[in-house]
């Protein structure tokens, strides 16, 4: 957790001034003290950012007061996790802004391995931290970015069928009435909707395969004039270039006009793998799109097709839309690597199609330091409010550290944030730890 360098008192008085206007949106003077202080343990240092350990911290001689304190505004207090947001969301933008426009919304998904199954939306599914089936709960996000930085701007549990259609397991985590089922699609489209209503500048949608195969969550993009670039899976079927489904068959004079489309026996849709396997060899491309982490050019072979769409499209009166196919096949690999779709203008070349595609990038550096250095997946607790408020109070303190690396150029030297924590007492030992342990 690093902030760009500056002089230490001018940025402890703009931190000042950031944490007196999240005290102010929590909406009740008796909360602004635990949410400064709140705020201020997810930035120190520490290895735990759980209530306790950060009670710990930030008042050790005083310990079980005030960590009944920040529990019960973290877990219980009945504050805006929107409105809290949104304040953060009018500091940092413009920084971001400052630095060069929004490029990109990025849509993603992000897991925490959770062991029992009495926590909020703990269920075995799919967790991309471990990348693979456990006994976890997911949330989705929205992100915006630019060229250099990104900031999430909204947050929320994917609350599983068996969840969300238990009415004794709602009840006693406190899951609002208005939750219902949705899949990470449907919640990410609500997120957009409300980013978009609340005037956030655009950019180009990017999401994986989970959403970028989704036929309506594109169809909705499109009907809200965003565009996007969409991972999609390699068994999602398209019209090969210059072909479409034939028209529909001609009235015979009884019975209603048929209007759908049809295909005929010669003409179908292939797969996206398929046409990926079937392109000679000229259609592909090596393309660099940017500098890695270690200065060394991140480069693959791609190909880049206008196809048309093919799902379900027997059911419509008119075909899809031309749009991109971008296939990424590394030299070298027995099979295509991925795939997007994208309704980017046709006339993009292929490296500025790449490297919006690749764009999502960006955000895995916010999941790192909002898990490993903020603490997002420390909240012990097992209720719909706690998650979202501690998750919140993740996100605007990250948020600070986003604007002050607005401030500074890129090849900036980076520097701890200049926050120092009390001295806790040699005798503090965490409730549940072992003696050996309580010197931390």
């Amino acid at each position: 957790m690093s902030a760009q360098k500056g002089a230490p008192g001018q940025q402890s008085e703009r931190l000042a001034a950031y944490l007196e206007g999240l005290a102010r949106a929590a909406g009740h003077a008796d909360r602004a003290a635990p949410c400064k202080a709140y705020c201020t343990g997810l930035l120190l240092a520490g290895e735990r950012k759980s209530v306790e350990p950060m009670a710990a911290r930030i008042y050790p001689h005083d310990v079980g007061r005030k960590h009944q304190s920040l529990h019960h505004f973290v877990a219980e207090a009945d504050w805006d996790d929107e409105r809290m947001l949104g304040f953060a969301l009018d500091a940092v933008v413009p920084a971001l802004l400052r630095r060069g426009p929004i490029t990109a919304w990025v849509v993603d998904e992000t897991g925490f391995v959770k062991k029992g199954r009495h926590s909020v939306g703990v269920a075995r599914q799919y967790c991309g931290a471990v990348g693979k089936q456990e006994n976890s709960r997911v949330a989705d996000s929205l992100s915006l970015a630019t060229a250099s930085l990104s900031m999430p701007v909204a947050f929320r549990l994917y609350l599983p069928r068996e969840w969300a259609e238990d009415r004794d397991r709602r009840q006693k985590v406190g899951v609002p009435e208005e939750v219902v089922f949705q899949t990470k699609p449907q919640i990410a489209l609500d997120q957009i909707r409300r980013a978009s209503a609340c005037g956030l500048p655009q950019g180009v949608v990017l999401a994986d395969a989970v959403y970028g195969s989704d036929t309506a969550f594109r169809l909705e993009l499109e009907r809200m004039e965003m565009q996007y670039a969409l991972g999609v899976m390699s068994s999602i079927t398209v019209w090969p270039p210059g072909q479409q489904p034939v028209r529909a068959a001609r009235w015979t004079g009884t019975g209603r006009p048929p209007s759908s489309l049809r295909r005929a026996p010669r003409r179908c849709p292939l797969s996206v793998k398929e046409l990926a396997e079937a392109l000679p060899a000229e259609h592909w491309h090596t393309v660099t799109w940017r500098q890695g982490t270690r200065k060394k050019p991140l480069r693959s072979r791609f190909a880049a097709l206008r196809v048309r769409p093919a799902h379900r499209d027997y059911e419509r009166k008119k075909p899809f839309p031309e749009q991109w196919l971008l296939i990424e096949w590394p030299q070298g690999e027995d099979q295509p690597a991925k795939y997007w779709l994208s309704n980017l203008p046709a006339d993009i070349g292929l490296k500025a199609l790449v490297a919006h595609a690749k764009h999502r990038w960006i955000i895995e550096r916010d999941y790192e330091e909002l898990k490993q250095e903020l603490g997002l997946g420390h909240y012990e607790g097992r209720n719909w409010r706690g998650f979202h408020h501690h998750a919140t109070l993740c996100i605007v303190s990250y948020g600070f550290l986003v604007a002050e690396r607005a401030r500074f150029s890129p090849s900036a030297q980076a520097a701890r944030l200049a926050l120092r924590p009390p001295r806790i007492p040699t005798h503090f030992q965490p409730r549940g730890s072992s003696p050996s342990l309580g010197k931390a």
